[in-house]
């Protein structure tokens, strides 16, 4: 067992060791979410436009593929104010590039409520997210993304048996430092 684990740690960090790049830099966006309720609520559901902005570390694996980690804050959920939903997010994405101004990503995404006051959701959340990214030059891209909820997001203990799920649909840009 210990010369598995030795074996997979070496590997790890030869991998990481003969990476491309690692870039680091801050990204920004608008989102246009909405929560997708079962059964059909008796209110009027709009949808949301928010914001977010963060932070992304992206570790190149070979010149085509990466691995992309950012933490981010995020205004999601729908208009109203009772149903508003605001996370502390962090998607880890596989990126693939498609030439030299196209990357391609998709992975999963966690997120955790940021307000005490939204006891109508949810503490933690479950999404997926896929993306493409296009690179103005060699530091500024713009991109947009998708993100998907898995699960219920919302408190069972407050919604009963009403169930919600957050799609939101982000257009961002950035820099990479």
């Amino acid at each position: 067992m210990k010369s598995i684990l030795l074996t997979l740690l070496l590997f790890t960090f030869t991998t990481l060791s003969f990476s491309q790049e690692v870039s680091y830099g801050v990204r920004g966006g608008v989102n246009i979410s909405n929560l997708d309720f079962d059964p059909d609520p008796t209110f009027t559901n709009q949808h949301r436009n928010g914001f977010a902005f963060g932070g992304f570390v992206d570790y190149g694996i070979t010149e085509s593929f990466s691995a992309y980690v950012e933490l981010q804050y995020s205004g999601e959920g729908a208009k109203a104010d009772e149903i508003r939903a605001d996370y502390l997010q962090m998607p880890i994405l596989a990126r693939f590039s498609l030439g030299d101004k196209f990357t391609l990503g998709v992975g999963p995404m966690l997120s955790l409520k940021t307000w005490k006051n939204q006891d109508a959701f949810s503490t933690f959340a479950f999404s997926g997210v896929g993306g493409i990214e296009y690179m103005i030059n060699d530091e500024l891209f713009v991109d947009a993304r998708l993100h998907y909820g898995f699960g219920n997001i919302l408190n069972e203990d407050t919604a009963g048996n009403l169930e919600a799920q957050n799609t939101t649909l982000q257009f961002g840009f950035g820099i990479r430092i």
